[in-house]
């Protein structure tokens, strides 16, 4: 077998291009248990996602996981499914088209494409489609606001194999996070002001829920930033909301196993808060950009039965920033710095900015 992948054919003089890959999670290719367990094999096989003694964790995920998870996990994906397909792939791909036309707007001549870390497209299928189309220079934007060793690292891994396969290799750069973007926080306070315009503000027996997805308690103790991180991401947005330390709480969703889990809990919240009288709740999940089950299924569905369940009377989701105008423009504006010194600037050309402007209004992202 080949220690490097074949090189694409090249002509001297063809110029070097400059793309921006968007990385997220990953998605079952369907809503059916066969698809989930090739998606979760995939997923939960990964060292950095789950740091247990590699045997024991491959009797338990073939004995146990892969024999039971998937049929429960492809109906809670049917019923967030979307037409087009699994709602985290829709928004992503969505995502990258938008960044594109904006980046076309602001004079960049660049390409823009999303993977997924899981299931595909695969990074390693984007990075040598974009090699053969002759791409000399990749960013590389996981799609996650605050770093973790289980998901921006596990980019920068995959990056790496393929890298490490490759003769002729293309420059490449990585953001690592985001978490304190002044445009980030930005798209976030206007998301969370839309809504309380539309369903009015919050009153004295309310809370703002501000969930993160969790991770065991024991990547905090090995010095993983990312319950930092998050805590900084909902500190910020709080104060831009003009919020007092009663009226909102950061918690950690998505628990799984035995193990403690960084805390406090999504779930038991939501139903303390039932118990004790809080009237409202809004929700909002900072760390997912683009909807997925975790929000839409764990959150919008099964937090609101919690919540209504335990004596909460009113209970909103706020959707995820998707395609909203705003965090567009904080995409592009990271975007932006990190492409800096590469050469993507191009003569303002009217013809190529009036496409990008059709592309960039395509999805009627919210203002």
């Amino acid at each position: 077998m080949p220690r490097y992948l074949p090189e694409p054919p090249y002509r001297h003089g063809t110029p070097a291009t400059t793309a921006v890959v968007l990385v997220n999670l990953g998605t079952p290719e369907a809503p059916t248990a066969p698809a989930l367990k090739r998606y979760l094999r995939q997923f939960l096989s990964d060292p950095r996602v789950v740091e247990i003694p590699k045997a024991l964790w491959w009797l338990i995920l073939n004995g146990i996981i892969l024999n039971v998870r998937p049929k429960k996990s492809a109906a809670k994906y049917a019923t967030v499914w979307m037409e087009d397909g699994s709602p985290l792939r829709v928004h992503t791909e969505r995502q990258a088209r938008l960044l594109k036309g904006l980046l076309g707007q602001r004079g960049h001549q660049l390409s823009a494409f999303y993977a997924m870390r899981y299931g595909t497209p695969s990074l390693a299928e984007v990075l040598t489609r974009l090699k053969a189309e002759g791409t000399r220079r990749i960013l590389i934007v996981p799609m996650y606001p605050q770093y973790a060793a289980s998901t921006t690292a596990t980019v920068v891994d995959e990056a790496a194999r393929w890298l490490l396969q490759t003769r002729n290799q293309p420059e490449m750069r990585f953001v690592r996070n985001f978490h304190d973007q002044e445009a980030y926080l930005s798209a976030l306070e206007k998301s969370v002001r839309r809504h309380w315009q539309a369903n009015g503000s919050l009153g004295e027996q309310d809370r703002l829920l501000i969930s993160f997805h969790g991770l065991p308690k024991r990547s905090l103790d090995l010095g993983d930033p990312y319950f930092c991180e998050c805590h900084k991401t909902g500190r910020l947005l709080a104060e831009r909301l003009n919020l007092r330390p009663e009226q909102y709480q950061i918690c950690f969703q998505s628990r799984f196993g035995k193990a403690e889990w960084l805390q406090p809990y999504t779930a038991p919240t939501l139903e303390e808060w039932g118990a004790q009288g809080v009237r409202r709740v809004d929700v909002i999940c900072p760390g997912f950009v683009a909807d997925c089950l975790e929000t839409l299924e764990e959150i919008a569905q099964e937090g609101r039965d919690d919540f209504l369940k335990a004596g909460g009377r009113e209970y909103h989701y706020i959707p995820a920033l998707n395609e909203d105008d705003a965090w567009i423009e904080a995409l592009a504006d990271l975007a932006e710095q990190h492409l800096a010194g590469w050469p993507t600037r191009t003569a303002a050309d009217p013809q190529a900015l009036a496409i990008s402007a059709r592309q960039a209004s395509q999805f009627g992202a919210p203002s």
